[in-house]
């Protein structure tokens, strides 16, 4: 269920109160009046303003201007601002940045005329730079543009075009900006002095000169640019290093008489910037140049020189067709054989190409052509034509004078059939028509062509395959069907064909000629039936997964050379004894099916990979190892084994076998010792068995064992012969019952150990650990208390996950009796982790939750912003919009990635519980919104509820039909240009418009049958399907075991990627009332007149889940980063006006009062200046207990402000309220930090002393904690101060830490006078009376504790 947008309405939306209006600098005046248009194109003004940068380079501030221009915006929504940069923005000084604002019908042309230009350019994406004709209109553009990006309200169009942070993505330029870096490689020149010849005959004379191209130019004349010229060609040359004269290179041409200009420099710089390029061009065989992506309009004269060119690459310019310099002028080059002009934006094929006699390559791609000139016969000599991504519905005749074309590119083009012109292009052997309109394969057609050898049909409309004649074809070889419409296939006639992909149609029965087919791709179709006749002698390859096959066909059988036979996902019930006894066969994959039993091996065969998994296999073949001496592995997970067969008879074992996954069967402690006969053993997953013990002794055998998952069993503990395992590099063992920590840190090579959700209690280490490990869980062990000496010792290590002591508050205590959540992140066999998870059970006024996941597939920048920013902007959104928030959310964060965002891309899902507001006899309700590949289900009475939906071009066809449409070149291994095989990201915004950010959203109210919510990446539900998911952790009770289940399960089915899994428990009853006037005694949601607040370090206010390892350098989050945060927000403290919260109601009691509760979103913000502790660096103090290695960490903070009055039924301990009364009551309100865990009961009375000194001075606050010199966290003792405790517990079992924001120095406590006398006595009765409290804690129940703090 989509999202709907509200109407126009008959005004603009009010702007936000938070938006300043500072005094404009200086304003020319309108073009008309005020508020009228002059003339039929608008007036313009224009708002000079140099803007102060912020951490990332390109990224401005937002501009402000004064109240009446925001006025003259606010009439009409077709009025916007337009930002115009002077000089180069990525220079050292800030650029000189213009405000104009304008209409949606002003041209590039009167903006120009206001600011005395004579042009205006446009940069997408920090890319390529064009300029605009005098026509275009720069607001619109804009429009458009954010059009396309998924808003479609036009006034938040209008505040969107005026933020300065979509400059990342759309930028104008009053001149074209260039880079020091790109003009070197175009034209290098200078007057220096210049020595010609290797002897010291000639003098040094000052002379203009010129590297471009391929040659160095001298002048005969000092400064001359025109008249002789002497001209050295470069290419085969060299370039050397005078050692006698200081910054001199000596440029020497090749062959036989082979010429030496010497060419001395002022200083080292330049001298080196001469050499790095001429070596570039000395070390080419051919005269070839590149100028790609450099937006030329035309080419400088002096490469006109350079007469060698042969190859020349100008492909992602702007070249014009004609005036000096353009297409008009290649024609002088007279050796030049192959030119790219692909994406140059030329709308018409240019005629002057015709006369280049001799090209032999000719690349055109993606430029708009609808129709090719009759002058293209003038080619004589081409050989390679590509024509791809343009709109061609037709060849011209005169194409057939190409006799010499072997190759055609005519794919992503407009064509309905074959061309015709084929037939007589005699030596054309390839012909690739992927991604146009076909909807029939005629045979008679091709047979026809009998030249074609290749056919490539992608991704077009096929539905079937027509002949008229029974003739043969006897050319064709290969052929590409992948990803049509059709239902049934016979290529029969094809007796050459011998290689197949029909992958992704709707195929039912396929029919093949086998007398030459070596391969045959065949997976995602509906195939019952697959007819091949001859049997295929030369077959190799057969891939048949994912149909509905119910027995392999039995010409398989019988294929003497089948080597890959992939039948997998389909329902076959037995295996032909001819398969598995193959003597050729050595890849079989069989998994998900229904078989019941293997057939028995007699002879030994070669097989090398068994994929045996989620079946209904009870045993194995007693002679599988015997027999297949080269199995290496063997995956039989998810089947209903309960022992192994022997690896040997006799005393020595044989047997070759690496890999061996058994995950998620019956198996017992019994099948232990079998495993002993495989000693190449490297990789073992027993994972979700019966295992109660591993013996000692068998596990000293497995010396070679580098991978161990013990996870989901009944061990108490693991053998000390582990330290035998001397090439262990990953131990996975949590949910077990472990109460001893294994003796796994004296492992050389141990890098990875998770020994969560056990039950620990003391860990004993040697006094140094391996170098080499980099992760340690303890999560999830209750009991497990690490001491100081402890933790200093795990200083090292990049991730350290432990658990506090938890506690039991207010808040949490309610928000858990509704859902409780775990995560998992596993990098699996990858170095780095790619994946970020977001949980917040406690979201905004605390009966909200947020749950994400963020999946950049090869980049960790983007998930770990996401993470960290994308709940905030949420918050923000939230008081926008009640109906469009959630897509609004996934635009500002794709807008908020800034640079970093240009070529980088992430999937995301979010998901969103509040209150429906929409349904008041409703508890909750479940928003979901995603992008990607990442995924959310719902687990109602026991079935699974996708609530995602893929954005894939494989997935969604409806996607893969819009890219094409758009142009986009869908390469082979189906990627859009091949970067990605998502059609919706977050990022990757140089991939406009075929890759958006608009998310599909999905609303759903949740009801008691609800159990779950699971959210995955793409390696997740690649190898889980929903129903196992669900019913894999349906029946835990902890979500974090659920989560590392669900990864645990889906490496062992064979992902070797970034895995990661967010459990949500749900408990939502028809009566889930979660009022103050019911249940629970709450404290109160701090609410703020301003909705602004100071900005904060991420995470430090909104309790969004913050992770950065040691590895995070300033490269990975770049400078050009940008801000990933809210927009500026006035500072804000605890003597600033203060507005007393409602009463907290469900929709099914609400509140009477007219008080409305205000978020407070935190801000966040990446530069070039991270700190090691995954801080920015421009805040004064880390947070205490976060180290500087930069450890994993989560940071969190609950504020709560409540009425005076509703403190008779708490405990009488000393607090302070703000001096700011409400409105209905004079008693003022008062602030309250409530801790997330009390260890001790008596530390609640010391949190009271301290908080007594805190009036009397407030910087001590941040003196008592020790800190460390890494991110883990140290356990709470008598002498730690509330900074430590707080650090202690987590109100999420996350596996990470938790710590609250620090107190500022200029926060200031203030008491009410109505209040002073009660405060005094209070603080009186604690001191006279704190030996007598003490004796008394120790009977009483433990309570939350309470202490004050800066916001």
């Amino acid at each position: 269920m989509g999202e709907a947008g509200p109407g126009p309405g008959p005004g603009p939306r009010p702007r936000p109160k938070d938006t300043p209006e500072p005094e404009e600098e200086e304003a020319a005046a309108p073009c008309g009046p005020r508020g009228s248009r002059a003339g039929p194109r608008g007036g313009i003004r224009v708002l000079k303003r140099n803007v102060k940068r912020n951490g990332s380079r390109s990224c401005l501030n937002r501009s402000r201007f004064g109240s009446r221009e925001r006025g003259w915006l606010k009439e009409d929504v077709g009025r916007g601002c337009v930002y115009v940069h002077g000089r180069d923005s990525a220079a050292a000084v800030s650029s000189d940045l213009r405000l104009v604002l304008c209409t949606v019908d002003t041209p590039a042309s009167e903006i120009c005329d206001g600011e005395g230009r004579k042009n205006l350019f446009l940069q997408l994406h920090g890319d390529l730079v064009r300029r605009l004709e005098p026509t275009e209109k720069p607001l619109q553009i804009v429009y458009d543009y954010l059009a396309q990006l998924g808003f479609d309200d036009p006034v938040r169009m209008q505040e969107e075009a005026a933020n300065s942070d979509l400059s990342c993505m759309i930028r104008f330029f009053s001149e074209k900006p260039c880079q020091v870096e790109q003009l070197d490689r175009v034209l290098l020149s200078g007057v220096y002095n210049v020595r010609k010849g290797k002897t010291q005959l000639h003098k040094w004379a000052e002379r203009l000169v010129i590297l471009c191209g391929t040659c160095l130019i001298v002048s005969s004349v000092k400064d001359s640019h025109t008249g002789k010229m002497h001209i050295l060609p470069l290419v085969g040359g060299k370039v050397e290093e005078m050692k006698r004269r200081q910054y001199t290179l000596a440029f020497t041409s090749a062959g036989a008489q082979a010429q030496t200009y010497h060419v001395s420099f002022e200083t080292l710089a330049e001298c080196q910037r001469w050499h790095r390029q001429a070596s570039t061009v000395v070390s080419m065989r051919v005269g070839m140049v590149d100028l790609s992506c450099y937006s030329l309009e035309e080419l400088p004269e002096h490469l006109f020189y350079s007469q060698d060119i042969v190859y020349l690459n100008l492909r992602h310019n702007f070249m014009r067709s004609s005036g000096a310099g353009s297409l008009d002028s290649l024609c002088r080059f007279s050796q030049l054989k192959s030119l790219n002009l692909s994406h140059n934006r030329l709308g018409e094929f240019p005629v002057s190409l015709c006369e280049i006699s001799t090209l032999t390559e000719l690349n055109v791609s993606c430029n708009g052509l609808h129709h090719l000139p009759s002058q293209i016969g003038k080619l004589l000599n081409l050989q390679t034509f590509w024509l791809d991504g343009n709109f061609l519905t037709s060849l011209p005749e005169e194409l057939q004078s190409l006799q010499q074309l072997s190759c055609l590119g005519l794919s992503f083009n407009n064509f309905c059939e074959l061309p015709a012109i084929c037939e007589k292009l005699v030596l054309l052997d390839k012909l690739s028509l992927a991604g146009n309109s076909i909807e029939t394969l005629d045979l008679a057609v091709l047979n026809r062509m009998s030249h074609i050898k290749s056919v490539d049909l992608r991704l077009n409309n096929l539905k079937r395959a027509a002949t008229d004649t029974l003739e043969g074809n006897k050319s064709v070889t290969y052929m590409d069907l992948r990803d049509n419409q059709m239902t049934d296939l016979d290529l029969s006639s094809l007796g050459s064909l011998e290689q197949l992909h029909c992958e992704r149609n709707k195929l039912k029965e396929l029919t093949l000629s086998g007398f030459s087919l070596r391969a045959l791709y065949a997976n995602s179709n509906c195939l019952t039936a697959v007819n091949i006749y001859p049997v295929p002698g030369q077959l190799t390859c057969l891939e048949l997964s994912h149909n509905q096959l119910q027995c392999v066909p039995d010409w398989a059988c019988e294929a003497k050379k089948l080597e890959v036979l992939d039948v997998s996902y389909n329902l076959l019930v037995d295996l032909p004894s001819r398969i598995l006894s193959s003597l050729s066969l050595q890849k079989l994959m069989v998994g998900h099916n229904r078989l019941q039993s293997l057939p028995p091996l007699l002879e030994h065969i070669p097989l090398e990979v068994l994929d045996l998994q989620h079946n209904l296999l009870t045993k194995l073949p007693e002679t599988l190892f015997v027999k297949a001496l080269n199995l290496r592995y063997l995956n039989a997970s998810a089947n209903s084994l309960e022992s192994l067969p022997s690896a040997c008879t006799g005393e020595e074992s044989l047997s070759m076998l690496q890999l061996l996954y058994l995950t998620n069967n019956n198996l017992t402690d019994q099948c232990i010792p079998v495993l002993v006969g495989h000693p190449s053993l490297r990789i073992l997953h027993l994972a979700n068995n019966n295992l109660q013990t591993f013996p000692a002794s068998k596990l000293s055998k497995l010396e070679h064992l580098e991978e161990l998952n013990l996870s989901g069993n009944k061990l108490k503990t693991i053998p000390t012969t582990v330290a035998n395992c001397k090439l262990l590099h990953t131990l996975i063992a949590h949910s077990n019952e472990i109460s001893i920590f294994p003796e796994i840190l004296h492992l050389p090579r141990i890098q990875f150990v998770d020994l969560s959700c056990n039950e620990l209690t003391e860990i004993l280490i040697p006094e140094a650990l391996p170098g080499a490990l980099q992760e340690l869980d303890l999560s999830g062990n209750t009991n497990l208390v690490l001491e100081h000496k402890t933790l200093d010792i795990f200083s090292h290590i990049t991730t350290l996950k432990i658990d506090a002591k938890p506690s039991l508050t207010a808040d949490t205590a309610l928000t858990s009796t509704f859902w409780s959540h775990g995560v998992a992140e596993m990098a699996g066999q990858r170095n780095k982790l790619c994946v970020s998870s977001l949980a917040l059970g406690s979201f905004a006024e605390g009966m909200e939750a947020v749950y994400g996941m963020f999946d950049g597939d090869k980049n960790e920048e983007l998930p770990r912003l996401l993470q960290c920013t994308m709940a905030d902007v949420l918050l923000e959104e939230v008081q926008q919009s009640d109906t469009m928030f959630m897509s609004n959310t996934f635009l500002v964060s794709h807008r908020k990635l800034g640079m970093a965002g240009q070529k980088l891309g992430s999937s995301a899902v979010l998901c969103y519980i509040r209150h429906d507001v929409a349904d008041a006899a409703s508890s909750f309700s479940l928003t979901v919104a995603n992008v990607g590949t990442c995924q959310a289900v719902l687990c109602r009475s026991g079935k699974p509820l996708p609530l995602s939906k893929v954005f894939s071009l494989e997935q969604c066809s409806e996607e893969a039909k819009r890219v094409k449409e758009q142009k986009a070149i869908i390469t082979e291994d189906n990627k859009v240009n091949g970067v990605t095989c998502c059609t919706r990201m977050l990022g990757c915004t140089y991939l406009h418009p075929w890759i958006l950010p608009k998310p599909h959203v999905h609303s759903i109210p949740l009801t008691v049958q609800d159990e779950l919510l699971l959210l995955g990446n793409k390696a997740l539900w690649e190898h889980l399907s929903y129903t196992e998911a669900v019913s894999a952790v349906r029946h835990l009770h902890d979500p974090l075991a659920a989560a590392k289940k669900l990864c645990t399960l889906a490496q062992s089915y064979g992902c070797q990627d970034n895995v990661g899994a967010v459990v949500v428990c749900l408990n939502i009853s028809d009566d889930s009332c979660t009022c103050e006037m019911h249940g629970l005694t709450l404290p109160g949601s701090g609410g703020f007149g301003s909705t602004t607040t100071k900005p904060a370090t991420p995470s430090s206010s909104s309790g969004i889940a913050s992770e950065f390892n040691s590895e995070l350098s300033a490269s990975e989050v770049s400078s050009e980063v940008g801000s990933t945060a809210s927009d500026e927000h006035s500072t804000v403290g605890l003597d600033g006006s203060l507005l007393p919260r409602q009463e907290r109601r469900c929709s099914l009691h609400p509140v009477l009062s007219s008080s409305i509760f205000q978020r407070q979103p935190s801000s966040a913000t990446f530069s070039s200046n991270q700190s090691d502790n995954g801080l920015d660096s421009d805040d004064e103090q880390p947070v205490q207990g976060v180290m500087t290695n930069g450890s994993k960490v989560e940071v969190e903070v609950d504020i709560h402000c409540c009425k005076g009055k509703g403190l008779e039924s708490e405990p009488p301990l000393a607090e302070y309220s703000s001096s700011a009364p409400g409105p209905e009551d004079d008693s003022g309100l008062v602030l309250v930090i409530r801790r997330q865990n009390s260890v001790n009961s008596n530390t609640v009375q010391r949190g009271v002393k301290e908080k007594c000194e805190l009036q009397k001075s407030l910087s001590t606050c941040c003196l008592y904690g020790k800190k460390l010199s890494n991110g883990s966290i140290v356990p709470l003792e008598e002498s730690l101060n509330l900074i430590e405790v707080a650090t202690e517990a987590p109100k999420k079992k996350t596996g990470y830490f938790a710590a609250p924001s620090q107190m500022e120095p200029e926060d200031q406590f203030v008491v009410p006078p109505d209040l002073e006398e009660e405060v005094k006595e209070q603080m009186k009765q604690h001191q006279e009376n704190g030996a007598d409290q003490e004796q008394k804690e120790e009977h009483a129940v433990t309570m939350p504790e309470e202490f004050d703090t800066a916001l």
